[in-house]
């Protein structure tokens, strides 16, 4: 095998490093004196903070009712688990793939789940940004005793979970398509190609996010595909709602993206300088 060839990190060495922090040990290294792997505590404390971000959100939501004798609100728990169950479908796909994969299945019967998998996904993925919405404080009522600062640190908290499961979301998927999609590159993050994946992805699912706000829709309402064409094309007949829809989506994918690149651009480019 030639220098370069054995010198060029390939893409299972760069998943594990983008998803575990953790680069494979090199052989090359004397056994007597081994070295450490590179390690990224950043991703470990980043998987970690969300973690702790959406069981705070939910513990602050419960504690609410104790706290101040009212009602627990619970829609706002509805939409945490909705907000948490996208990483889970696309866990768990990966996960299958990975193992029919090394069941030597068919490319075809991966690709077809892969697919299917995907698109249930991404359908799901816009209840996890959806809680910023949150932000607008419609669960306070004449009649609670709750203070306000309470209700500021519970939402906002709420929101930033639903922000960060949504960079996670994607991220992972930005870094599986990298890999896969140029095997054999030392660099595949710095590729155009994944950085219009988590474009359209964001442009997806802050429309998805406004139909759920404002037109009610629910990803199951697909089931119903005439039913769900009927009230899109009725609602989107009223003046201004196709240019509300348009600048809602369009701030919203700009807010998504830059914090999606204050979160994972510094990530990706030392799992970069890492795999090189």
């Amino acid at each position: 095998m030639s220098r370069g060839l054995a010198e060029t990190p390939s893409g299972s060495s760069v998943v594990l490093l983008a998803v575990t922090g953790r680069s494979p040990p090199d052989p090359r290294r004397p056994s007597l004196h081994p070295l450490p792997n590179h390690e990224s505590p950043t991703m470990t404390l980043l998987f970690l903070g969300v973690i702790l971000l959406n069981v705070f959100a939910f513990a602050l939501i419960l504690l609410r009712a104790p706290l101040y004798r009212t009602e627990v609100y619970r829609p706002m728990l509805l939409n945490v688990g909705l907000s948490v169950l996208p990483v889970l479908v696309l866990t768990i796909l990966i996960v299958v793939d990975l193992v029919l994969a090394a069941a030597g299945a068919s490319t075809w019967l991966i690709g077809t789940l892969a697919g299917a998998g995907l698109a249930v996904w991404l359908l799901l993925l816009p209840n996890a940004g959806y809680l910023v919405t949150e932000l607008n404080f419609s669960h306070r009522t004449q009649d609670e005793n709750v203070p306000l600062w309470y209700d500021i640190v519970a939402v906002l908290t709420l929101a930033m979970s639903g922000v960060l499961n949504t960079v996670v979301n994607i991220f992972l998927v930005q870094v599986f398509y990298a890999v896969l999609r140029y095997p054999g590159d030392r660099k595949p993050f710095e590729r155009p190609a994944s950085w219009l994946v988590v474009a359209i992805i964001l442009v997806l699912v802050s429309f998805g996010i406004y139909l759920g706000r404002y037109i009610r829709f629910n990803s199951w309402d697909l089931v119903h595909p005439a039913g769900f064409v009927r009230k899109l094309v009725r609602y989107f007949r009223e003046p201004g709602k196709v240019r509300d829809a348009a600048l809602f989506s369009g701030l919203y994918t700009v807010f998504f993206a830059l914090i999606y690149l204050v979160v994972i651009g510094s990530l990706l480019e030392t799992i970069t300088a890492a795999s090189g």
